[in-house]
């Protein structure tokens, strides 16, 4: 049998280092996905329950392998589904490459069944390279250059395949003119600026009294690096949601998350520091960010185009940020004043004492705060924890203390709801030898996680280590959007919008073969964590937890203020609770330890 361009393409991609696949099949793509049963595992196929959830897998993948992930859908609404999660790529700038099928040639522009017009579809998401292939001769540079540029730019690629030509007889491009003779294989550069880039960094650096820094995904393998230049300058250290994992949490000038979801300390050091080092981060809310003109800064990236568009640099340096920073220290002055350093940590050790009053203060069931809080000691050694977007991320943001060794993401600048399953099941792709947990709100397991536990159900038993375990913080309200409409907006909670059906998650894993434990009360939810940790499959621990625990932002401006007493004027149906949550845990900040 000879061989067609869909054995072409498998063989292609697994000489690219491919070996793992997310999808779901259709007759738009059927060439490949046989050329892959042919293959006999060369590269293993992962089935997804829905396109958009293999396209969070891929770029979760990337994101905890380092590697491309790859996602694969069907023509018409199979491809279209892949959008969501391959904006997610885009956003956080991994390498994902999406190959969907179309309709056949001959059909196309005849306003064919499941014809849409991908390359215009998708153009804005993988705007670096979306190509529709057109002859067997053309496949081999289509996928080469697919490939190498999704890894080279960190961004995601799309290669659109109609389903005619995934079973025509494969062609090696002709020595002729017109043609194009493609090559495998990319390494990363090393990427560094200009010594006097790097004096000139130096010299605002050394001059600040009070420096501050802010590590984000861009320093997660520069730990060693961030920790060196820091103690240098004796600043305190920040960190961007996609950032947790750069920084251990046990050590003490470490200030936590910022932003929304920050902590006291970050907010404080970022006010009232006169020097700002940031690297790697996109970091979006400039309210969190020190006043424009009050603070010199300097910031490292890997894209020239994130420089200073979140603060006006004084001087910005495109790198590697381990290298840079590496290049940097050498220029860097020891500084005598421990004072700064000192305040922050002061200021971290009682924010630490803060969070704790706050976690253990009482709530109608459970609070959910204490959820993360009792996570924190009983993390596994290595373990990956991913998040899903809406209240449940300020508990992971704030509450979670992260240690050498390891992982934790989240869609961060798509912030969508609906990933932290799928991103959990990717870590388990990237590392299977390594303990998964996955924080969700009941919000996005009705959206969608629900239907991924089944994609746990289906391949767990081919894990090393099968510990997985998916959290879910149960309170029957969209809880986020909830706060955010009397926070931001001033309007009392509506309930039409908010309230949700009460499920039993843990009985649904039950019944499809999973562990499920169910948690309504604070003093059994410690030896909850530690039964769910331990067991050799895949486990839901769902948590009873209190809608009226308020995910308050670090500092209440009074316009917050403000809305949150309109909210009460308009009558919330949750009116009570509310006020009593809301009171706890602005006294606990004020009063430590007080009920």
């Amino acid at each position: 049998m000879s061989q067609t361009v869909s054995d072409f393409i498998v063989q292609r991609l697994h000489q690219w280092g491919v070996r793992h696949i997310f999808g779901y099949p259709g007759d738009g793509i059927n060439g490949v996905f046989g050329a892959m049963n042919r293959a006999e595992g060369k590269i293993g196929f992962v089935q997804a329950r829905h396109e958009e959830m293999a396209a969070f897998m891929a770029s979760a993948y990337a994101k905890f392998s380092g590697r491309l992930g790859v996602c694969i859908a069907t023509s018409g609404p199979g491809a279209s589904h892949l959008i969501t999660g391959l904006y997610d790529a885009l956003l956080d700038h991994q390498p994902v490459l999406a190959i969907v099928g179309q309709q056949a040639r001959n059909a196309l522009g005849g306003h064919y069944q499941q014809e849409l017009d991908l390359l215009s579809m998708f153009k804005d998401v993988a705007g670096a390279y979306v190509m529709q292939a057109s002859s067997p001769a053309q496949v081999r540079h289509v996928i080469d250059r697919a490939v190498r540029i999704a890894l080279a730019r960190r961004t995601p690629t799309v290669i659109i395949l109609p389903n005619d030509l995934q079973e025509e007889p494969y062609e090696s491009p002709p020595h002729a003119h017109g043609t194009l003779h493609s090559g495998i294989g990319y390494s990363a550069p090393s990427i560094t600026p200009h010594e006097a880039d790097l004096d000139r960094a130096a010299e605002v650096l050394n001059a600040g009294k009070k420096v501050a820094m802010l590590v984000g995904a861009g320093a997660l393998g520069a730990t060693d690096e961030v920790i060196a230049v820091a103690d240098r300058l004796s600043a305190g250290c920040a960190k961007a949601l996609l950032g947790k994992a750069a920084l251990p949490d046990d050590l003490p000038w470490v200030t936590g998350s910022i932003g929304l979801l920050g902590t006291e300390p970050s907010y404080n050091m970022m006010m009232e520091c006169d020097t700002l080092l940031m690297v790697g981060s996109a970091f979006p809310y400039a309210e969190f960010l020190p006043k424009e003109s009050a603070v010199r800064g300097v910031q490292i990236d890997i894209d020239a185009s994130m420089l200073s568009i979140r603060f006006p640099m004084e001087v910005g340096l495109v790198g590697d940020a381990a290298e840079t920073l590496r290049a940097l220290l050498p220029r860097l002055k020891p500084k005598s004043d421990g004072a700064w350093r000192q305040r922050i940590e002061d200021d971290v050790a009682k924010w630490w004492k803060t969070l704790d009053g706050q976690a253990h203060q009482p709530a109608a069931p459970v609070n959910p705060q204490l959820v993360a809080w009792e996570l924190s000691p009983r993390l596994p050694d290595r373990a990956i924890v991913t998040s899903d977007s809406g209240s449940c991320a300020n508990w992971f943001a704030r509450d979670l203390k992260m240690r050498r060794g390891m992982t934790a993401s989240l869609s961060g600048g798509l912030a969508s709801m609906g990933a932290a399953v799928p991103y959990a099941l990717a870590a388990k792709y990237a590392h299977p030898d390594r303990p998964v947990i996955a924080l969700v709100g009941d919000g996005a397991m009705q959206m969608n996680n629900m239907a991924e536990l089944i994609t746990a159900a289906k391949y767990w038993r081919n894990w090393k280590d099968p510990r997985f375990v998916v959290c879910v913080f149960n309170n029957e309200d969209l809880n986020q959007v909830t706060w955010e409409q009397r926070i931001i907006n001033g309007d009392p909670k509506f309930e039409a919008s908010q309230r949700i059906p009460d499920v039993s998650y843990s009985r649904f894993a039950e019944l499809i073969g999973l562990r499920g434990i169910f948690v309504d009360s604070s003093e059994l939810l410690g030896s909850a964590w530690e039964q769910a940790l331990g067991y050799e499959m895949p486990v839901v621990l769902e948590v009873k937890t209190d809608p009226e625990v308020p995910p308050l932002p670090p500092h209440i401006t009074l316009q917050q203020a403000k809305n949150f007493s309109l909210a009460l004027m308009k009558g919330d149906p949750d009116e009570g609770g509310m006020i009593r949550g809301a009171a706890r845990q602005v006294l606990e900040t004020i009063l430590p330890g007080k009920e």
